[in-house]
């Protein structure tokens, strides 16, 4: 028998097929500290977990497949504190972000077509691409940079006949850029010249520091039939088990399209939309809290970064990640050398290679991203670890 030829291409995930080296550590006794993945550590919310508590429903039914209305309402008002107007319609629920990407995908783009992305880039964008048959054409940008937006040229250097979409994350995962309004209006500009789709990954806008602004793709004016916005609840409430996202676009035919995908899927889950909607009405207080917790974590670790010798990296602007460009060759075998050899008080730390975020071949294979998602007393001995476990592979390894 043999399989398809998306089951052969699809990328197993560059994070979690280091795991087997983890579990055998931990059943060794040994602690590992996780700064390799965006699992945060801030408690949900109870006002959420109250949600789970308090179900009394006699059947857990299917619901609708565009979401439930109060919460699809909900969104509505969320957003609009946000400075961006919405009607309901322009809402559709989804199963996580996860589930709206791969939605805006499918359809923006048909089999063979291609969506121009700046990598490096969230990983798993590759398997979404692979299950909806498209080709993700990277752009590459660089950790010198602060992994900046290439230049029009750049971009037009790679729009073709099969050009369907240019698909930003914004805050950036795993670069932990931000893009000003200044860089949308230029890439909004190309999509209208080209007639592309503009897709904006925008899971992570609370987590902006510094005092800059998030500008969501849905700010930027005369893009209303080509801007295409995916969210999620996973990291703005430190919920990444309720698998709850949305995608949003004022396109009435695309989300009418879209709505058929959904209902093929039949519907979001019913009780984690109710336990997400709860946290729409959270006060202001949360997020600054959060912003003001993450940005010290932040610091801690990039201070710590740049205390290493050979270091190159940016201080990122926005989500809870940070790419460090390693003197040494290959970041994957120093992950793996970490987990199964170097222990300190019986310690050790796990990132997460950079050489699967990248889909041009060879690049990233010297970079780790670090996820600052453990409180700072945690990430304090994480990055003495990291410091003192990188001098001891540089020596062995010459």
């Amino acid at each position: 028998m043999k399989l398809s030829k998306r089951a052969l291409d699809i990328q197993a995930s560059p994070i979690r097929k280091l795991m087997p080296h983890a579990v055998k550590a931990k059943a060794d006794g040994v602690k590992i500290y996780h700064l390799n993945i965006g699992q945060p550590d801030i408690p949900t919310p109870p006002e959420m977990i109250e949600v789970y508590h308090q179900f009394d429903h006699k059947v857990l039914a299917y619901g609708p497949s565009q979401g439930l209305e109060v919460y699809q309402k909900s969104l509505v008002k969320y957003y609009a504190k946000q400075g961006i107007e919405l009607e309901v319609d322009d809402i559709i629920v989804t199963i996580a972000g996860s589930e709206a990407v791969t939605f805006a995908m499918m359809v923006a783009a048909n089999e063979g077509d291609e969506i121009i992305v700046p990598e490096p880039f969230y990983t798993n964008y590759n398997g979404f691409a692979t299950m909806a048959s498209i080709t993700i054409k990277p752009i590459t940008t660089y950790a010198e940079n602060g992994f900046a937006l290439p230049s029009d040229e750049e971009f037009e250097k790679l729009i073709g006949p099969k050009s369907r979409a240019i698909m930003l994350c914004n805050p950036g995962n795993p670069t932990g850029s931000v893009y000003s309004r200044e860089d949308l209006e230029r890439v909004a500009a190309l999509c209208k010249k080209h007639n592309l789709f503009l897709i904006s990954d925008e899971v992570y806008r609370e987590f902006v520091y510094d005092g800059l602004k998030h500008t969501s793709v849905l700010e930027i004016p005369g893009l209303e039939e080509h801007a295409i916005m995916v969210d999620s609840v996973s990291k703005r409430y430190s919920a990444c088990g309720a698998r709850i996202g949305c995608i949003v676009s004022r396109n009435k035919e695309l989300m009418a399209a879209t709505l058929k995908f959904a209902q093929a899927r039949l519907c979001p889950p019913t009780v984690d939309q109710l336990a997400a909607n709860a946290c729409v009405y959270l006060p202001d207080e949360f997020f600054e809290e959060l912003i003001e917790e993450y940005q010290s974590r932040r610091d801690l670790v990039y201070e710590e970064l740049m205390d290493i010798e050979g270091v190159v990296c940016k201080k990122p602007e926005g989500a809870f990640y940070v790419i460090a460009n390693l003197p040494i060759e290959d970041a994957e075998d120093f992950v793996i050398w970490m987990l199964d050899h170097y222990r300190l008080d019986n310690e050790t730390v796990m990132a997460a290679p950079c050489e699967g975020f990248y889909a041009t071949p060879g690049l990233g294979r010297n970079e780790l991203r670090l996820a600052y998602i453990l409180n700072k007393d945690d990430l304090k001995k994480a990055m003495h670890i990291f410091r003192e476990g990188l001098k001891e592979y540089k020596k062995i390894k010459g």
